[in-house]
């Protein structure tokens, strides 16, 4: 089935991200590495925020209609990396899809693909990510009721509107709807950041077969970090041949206490030299995040912000969290041991430097802007918050591994002049229990933070599994 072309990208690309190769450039990089970029599902490798998606859980109701209907129907649908790299070849609605272990088997696939995260399931491993059990879950997320998702992007909620619709129309009774999710770019001068006002998704890494240049500071994966059955992925010898080059699909729906977060920069200021309170509470914020809203590093720009240095994908992750004069065991002038971005990506904090801990993010906020009630009683009545997309090769290496082991390791970053720099202090979880923070004071490296709510609560999710296209239109439709 042949579909409309568009004249304007569903892809959001700030200034100050790093750029995708061309058509020709990912081409020849992919032929170098052995790579086939029209088999690998778009969303996976391109790592950039579209200007409207929509998460469609389902479950399987008909596995027989179902898979003569994906083989048919749905597969020349699947939008690849290579037609989300040109305008010219983006559809109208771009279209993935990706299936649970339970989905899985609900189409007759019974092999191990290598990943005890996955088969499990993620509610399994909610206590392992922080979370307090699943009491804050959406109910859709529990008891493995959900096979699938459907992730349609687009520059219209009209076009998902079509596009969904078609789809359900071809797939009759085969499927059950379980949830719906629908997110968004933010409005105006927002466009790209995330509620808390902060522009997300600058650090993506390049993958080696498909980043042609990357920029300075950018690390460099081998593309087995993120596809199953390419160089460097972890597990390659147990993975079934039909499942290389998929990639892993973390999903979380993380509500974010968007006028909560705002009222303690507030309240807290930080008290540095002619500061004024706003500037203090702003430079709190960047602290906690590792970057001041614009994007811009605090490693490299400690106390103002500089929104010249957030637009340059060459200069906004050329930092190591390492200055000449000062001691790199205890210096969190620049920058906390404990801040977001460093607790998430150590740098030259890890010798030698980490490649295997590297993460796609494919995120999106939902949900409306706070409303002025909300912000002048500090207390959010409308659920908004980010829609969590991560790709990774195995789970235990990528989300579950940042999560877990670093931002709720109030222990981590290792090898400093204190023993506990604290929990993430944006998405590190205690189980719903106070979490205390060091370093945030750049006057007092030792002064704790303690924060009594989580700004960030996770309402749950799913692992999923991302096939490739021939993969699709093969074993698993069969």
């Amino acid at each position: 089935m042949l579909r409309p072309r568009r004249t304007s990208s569903i892809l959001i690309s700030p200034n100050a991200f790093p750029s995708l190769p061309t058509v020709q450039e990912a081409t020849t990089a992919a032929a170098a590495a052995s790579l086939n970029l029209d088999i690998i599902q778009g969303d996976i490798l391109i790592g950039m925020t579209k200007i409207v998606e929509r998460f469609f859980f389902f479950s399987i109701t008909n596995a027989t209609a179902f898979k003569s209907i994906l083989r048919n129907d749905i597969v020349p649908l699947i939008t690849s990396t290579t037609q989300l790299l040109s305008v010219s070849t983006q559809p109208t609605t771009a279209l993935n899809i990706a299936f649970s272990q339970v989905g899985l088997q609900a189409l007759g696939i019974t092999d191990d693909i290598g990943d005890p995260l996955f088969t499990n399931g993620q509610e399994k491993d909610a206590s392992g990510l922080g979370d307090p059990g699943t009491v804050n879950w959406v109910p859709s997320f529990l008891n493995k009721g959900i096979h699938g998702v459907f992730l349609l992007a687009s520059d219209t909620s009209s076009n998902i509107d079509n596009e969904l619709n078609s789809l359900l129309s071809s797939l009759g009774t085969s499927i059950e709807e379980i949830y719906t999710l629908d997110g968004a770019a933010r409005p105006g001068t927002e466009q790209g950041h995330e509620h808390f006002g902060f522009l997300d998704g600058i650090s993506q890494p390049a993958v080696n077969g498909f980043t042609t240049t990357p920029h300075p500071g950018q690390e460099v994966v081998e593309p087995g970090v993120i596809l199953l059955g390419e160089s460097n992925d972890p597990n390659i010898t147990v993975r079934p041949s039909w499942a290389i080059d998929g990639s892993f699909l973390a999903f979380r729906q993380l509500e974010q206490k968007v006028p909560e977060f705002n009222q303690f920069l507030v309240d807290n200021p930080i008290q540095e030299g002619n500061l004024t309170a706003e500037q203090g509470s702003a430079l709190l914020g960047a602290r906690m995040f590792g970057r001041w809203q614009s994007g811009a590093p605090v490693d490299l720009s400690p106390l103002f912000d500089d929104p010249e240095l957030a637009a340059d994908p060459n200069r906004n992750n050329n930092f190591n969290y390492t200055h000449a004069g000062f001691d790199f065991t205890s210096d969190q002038t620049h920058c906390p041991f404990s801040a977001h971005i460093r607790k998430t990506a150590p740098r030259a904090d890890l010798s030698p430097i980490n490649v295997k801990n590297h993460i796609i993010r494919s995120s999106i906020p939902y949900g409306p802007e706070v409303t002025p009630e909300e912000a002048s009683s500090n207390t959010t009545t409308v659920e908004r918050g980010l829609a969590f997309v991560a790709y990774q090769s195995a789970l235990a290496n990528g989300f579950h591994f940042l999560q877990q082991t670093w931002a709720n390791n109030p222990k981590f970053i290792n090898n400093k002049n204190i023993s506990a720099p604290g929990f993430d202090p944006i998405i590190g979880a205690n189980k719903g229990q106070p979490r205390n923070t060091a370093g945030l004071d750049p006057t007092d490296a030792n002064k704790n933070t303690t924060f009594l709510i989580d700004f960030v609560v996770s309402r749950g999710g799913e692992y999923f599994f991302s096939p490739s296209i021939s993969a699709l239109a093969g074993t698993l439709s069969a």
